[in-house]
């Protein structure tokens, strides 16, 4: 009798006999997914046909990956965000209808209590920066401006550090902010221009990247959490076009659809309505809102 038939493990029978071990798991969901995992990766296994040295190598690194986990930093996310995983387990999870704004990554530096702020308001608090000026509508996807939606936006300074990375340094809540729409869907408020900045890289991940030739780098954005009753939440950046690395994010972020022009404003009148000293970078951006149950394209 041949071993495939016995149900002993051949490298041609590989995937059969593992999953085959799993016909009395408990959750169908579960097994379901270990037979896609086992699969494709057995699959990998036999295409690249490690030494035992580099599966050795491939197991250290997933430890020490493991090792630079703690309370305020996630290593796995990041080797999920650099290997282009987040950005699609997003999308597979934010399917929108035509018109409907994009999303992409929360990112790592979101603050639940953020002050709610009047429209219009200044969300740095520390003067350090070059001025800038956000505005747009909230609408839905038939262009009606929805009223009542509530923007949590936030953004790192102009030397690329968010707040909670530079405590005693940064005021709490700088550069954070939420605001309210009212009955014409607009929403305004004054910023600096955020700069591009590195994600960790002190770690294995950042030396896979290195390894491989490419850069840590996120160019320049603002975050936005756009909620509204009746709508889908929008998790969500706009994007300076212009940062150099607005092509190579290294977390896989950017999407056409978020580039926003960032216009130079030299204007003495304008700048003193806004309560700028000088000329201020502009950006005007619409977002769309899918409402509840409303289908994908």
């Amino acid at each position: 009798m041949e071993a495939h038939e016995k149900g002993f493990f051949t490298e041609e029978n590989s995937v059969d006999v593992v999953t085959g071990r799993n016909v009395n798991a408990k959750n169908e969901r579960l097994k379901q997914v270990m037979e896609v995992i086992t699969r494709k990766l057995h699959e990998a296994v036999k295409e690249i046909e490690p030494t035992q040295d580099e599966w050795m190598q491939a197991i250290l690194f997933l430890t020490r990956t493991g090792h630079m986990c703690n309370d305020w930093r996630q290593e796995f996310i990041l080797l999920s965000d650099v290997t282009g995983v987040s950005m699609l387990v997003d999308a597979i999870n934010n399917r929108k209808p035509s018109g409907a704004s994009e999303s992409t990554v929360l990112g790592p530096f979101h603050v639940a209590d953020a002050p709610q702020l009047p429209m219009g308001a200044n969300i740095c608090l520390d003067q350090k920066g070059e001025d800038m000026a956000i505005s747009g509508l909230i609408l839905d996807t038939a262009g009606k401006p929805i009223a009542g939606a509530v923007l949590d936006v936030w953004q790192a300074n102009d030397e690329g550090f968010y707040d909670v990375q530079q405590k005693g340094i940064q005021p709490d809540f700088n550069l954070r902010g939420v605001f309210r729409t009212g009955a014409d869907g607009r929403y305004w408020f004054r910023a600096v221009k955020p700069k591009f900045y590195p994600i960790p890289d002190d770690g294995p991940v950042g030396q896979l990247l290195g390894a491989l030739g490419r850069h840590p780098y996120r160019p320049a954005h603002l975050h936005f959490i756009i909620k509204a009753d009746g709508f889908d939440t929008l998790v969500t950046h706009i994007f300076d076009p212009d940062d150099p690395y607005i092509n190579s994010d290294a977390v896989f972020g950017v999407k056409e659809s978020l580039l926003a022009e960032f216009r130079r404003v030299d204007d003495p009148a304008r700048s003193k309505e806004l309560g700028f000293d000088g000329w201020f970078w502009d950006v005007e951006y619409d977002f769309v809102l899918s409402r509840e149950k409303e289908a994908a394209a």
